[in-house]
């Protein structure tokens, strides 16, 4: 699938990510969930991202149901395998969930099992399909290959992935099940080798939290200049960095450093002299880079939706990324915001 396609299926650059819809650190209402998503809905948003793992499944339930009655023409739907939630149920809190361990305490106790073949991937489309209750995915990310949740295992577990769901999903695109795949990781590593592979070709990657204002030199060396480069396309999941970038305590899913917090600091100093706010700062910064086609912030509240639409909305003065990158807290190739 050309560029040009995949930017076109997505409906704009500010698209929603319904992990805290799986209870994401908090043991969150049904009530508050679907009206979130109806916010969201209101404000215009039409690129919904979620997957299996968050919650075991109760993102995806939460979902469907908050978009049940709505055209399925009028929106894009992105979910991830890797992962099949069974019907038996499991201590949460005896779960190996890698740098995410406790994140989803809240969510629902069905097993999760960490599959990669041919057949788990068939399988958990099936069963997100109709926790959904859609008739098609737009877009697969294979979820989570990578070292933050196998370690030194990681690279065993992307070559399970590579025999078996990468060539799966290939298929799936080229007989018109789906529109595109690529990878859904919070490394930059696995998108890296999968780029440099003859076969398969993936469409389109979910980088989370690898190119924000606090954490993108890595990012910039290879995945964005690569990207690029080939026409593919990143979707930038978590440019508040977990929410330390906009005063929450959370950086990487665990609680930040104080490197992070004297950073983040620096940052609103700067900030607060131009009258900049932090969310406008983050998500500008990371959309300003010509290989993203869109950023999924996470909400959990209605009245984060409008947040997110004022921060697209306003306008940064140059000077401001300009003060920034003297005092060296964005690197000097990074693309900033053209002035408005």
């Amino acid at each position: 699938m050309e560029t040009v396609s995949i930017q076109k299926l997505l409906p704009s650059k500010l698209g929603f990510g319904a992990a805290p819809l799986g209870n994401m650190f908090r043991d969150i209402p049904e009530e508050e969930a679907r009206a979130t998503v109806e916010a969201a809905w209101n404000d215009g948003v039409r690129y919904f991202d979620t997957a299996p793992f968050y919650g075991a499944g109760l993102a995806e339930l939460r979902l469907g149901e908050a978009l049940a009655g709505k055209p399925r023409e009028d929106y894009v739907i992105s979910t991830k395998v890797g992962r099949v939630i069974l019907d038996e149920v499991e201590d949460i809190g005896a779960r190996d969930l890698g740098e995410t361990s406790g994140v989803f305490a809240h969510g629902r106790p069905n097993r999760i099992v960490n599959d990669y073949s041919e057949s788990a991937t068939l399988r958990s489309l099936e069963d997100s399909l109709k926790r959904m209750r859609t008739d098609h995915i737009d877009f697969v990310f294979v979820h989570d290959v990578a070292q933050d949740f196998y370690g030194d295992e990681w690279l065993a577990m992307f070559e399970s992935a590579r025999l078996g769901a990468f060539r799966a999903l290939d298929r799936l695109r080229e007989e018109g099940v789906i529109a595109g795949w690529g990878l859904g990781v919070n490394r930059v590593e696995p998108i890296e080798i999968v780029m440099e592979l003859d076969e398969p070709r993936p469409d389109i990657f979910l980088l989370a939290g690898r190119y924000t204002l606090l954490d993108h030199e890595k990012a910039l060396q290879r995945v964005m200049p690569m990207a690029a480069e080939r026409g593919l396309r990143i979707v930038v999941g978590g440019p508040y960095s977990s929410g330390a970038l906009v005063g929450g305590p959370n950086f990487e899913y665990a609680p930040a450093t104080p490197a992070i917090l004297d950073k983040v600091a620096r940052i609103k100093a700067i900030a607060d002299e131009h009258g900049v706010g932090m969310k406008a700062a983050g998500l500008q910064f990371s959309l300003a880079h010509p290989a993203v086609a869109a950023a999924i912030p996470g909400a959990s509240r209605p009245s984060r939706i409008a947040e997110d639409r004022a921060a697209m909305d306003e306008i940064i003065p140059a000077e401001f990324w300009r003060r920034l990158r003297d005092a060296g807290l964005i690197h000097p190739a990074a693309p900033t915001p053209v002035a408005r």
